[in-house]
């Protein structure tokens, strides 16, 4: 935890700092700053496919809703799944990494080959497989879903960190002064691995976001019309009815590019300063 006492990040991870913090404002207050309503009682057919104006800044949908209330709802919407899941897969990953690595053996043994089993999968088709399974997925299959390989990537990065640290001679002094398991892993284990930890789940924040708006896309994401991967979809099916549908389909896609490059931004800047090795080169 030391190592994150007074961290000084570099130019573009405080972009990527400021980029995701727009993002979890707009995701937090959204509802309550979208001008417009965007549930079936907001249908408004009579002016569907409107291009921009003073009262619809971003247009219409197919339905005649207001796009802008869309992409606030929707940002909502990704805020709370890809939350949840980086805190699930987090939590999973970092807990049977330091076991692994902690006691090697038999449980390193099963538990990294567990870990090698999910990531000959591609990780999108078995996300696809298991949302496939359900005929109207919501948010909880999806973080299901999303969950059930995310957390392999934090086990690996705890794993390693765990047998390098197990070598250190706190850790050694620790032992020798009878310092039970739980007590090393959760005093002395954890807290180190906070810094990589970090890194991973910023990285991982990103590709949670892409995840999502592949499966909405396709049609197999939690089944509102308010996600970003479902504006995407609907702009693609209506893609030749209007001349401004172009302009809506970049709506969300810029949305989803702001939060996965703020993302790497951050989780870039993280890793440079928290690796020794990366901080050696500068």
């Amino acid at each position: 935890m030391k190592r994150l006492k007074g961290l000084k990040l570099s130019p573009s991870a405080w972009v990527g700092l400021v980029m995701l913090a727009i993002y979890i404002f707009a995701g937090i207050f959204g509802p309550w700053l979208a001008p417009y309503d965007v549930s079936s009682k907001a249908i408004d057919l009579a002016h569907k496919f409107e291009g921009p104006s003073a009262e619809h800044w971003l247009g219409t949908d197919s339905n005649g809703r207001d796009a802008l209330s869309q992409l606030l709802y929707g940002a909502r919407k990704a805020l709370m799944l890809s939350s949840i899941v980086v805190a699930i897969t987090a939590t999973i990953g970092l807990a049977l990494g330091t076991i692994a690595g902690w006691y090697r053996g038999w449980v390193d043994e099963i538990l990294m080959r567990f870990v090698d089993i999910l990531l000959s999968f591609p990780g999108i088709l078995l996300n696809i497989a298991i949302v496939a399974t359900v005929a109207n997925p919501g948010v909880g299959v999806v973080i299901f879903a999303l969950s059930v390989n995310g957390w392999v990537g934090y086990a690996r990065v705890a794993r390693g960190q765990v047998l390098a640290l197990r070598e250190r001679d706190y850790i050694t002094a620790a032992v020798a002064l009878g310092a039970s398991n739980r007590r090393v892993m959760f005093k002395h284990l954890l807290p180190n691995l906070m810094g990589p930890a970090l890194v991973q789940m910023s990285f991982g924040l990103g590709a949670i976001i892409l995840i999502e708006a592949a499966l909405s896309f396709l049609g197999l994401g939690p089944q509102v019309d308010y996600t970003w991967g479902s504006m995407l979809d609907q702009a693609r099916t209506f893609l030749w009815k209007a001349d401004w549908v172009t302009l809506y389909s970049l709506i969300p896609g810029l949305a989803i590019m702001w939060v996965v490059l703020g993302a790497n931004l951050l989780g870039d800047g993280l890793r440079d300063r928290l690796d020794p090795r990366q901080r050696g080169k500068g």
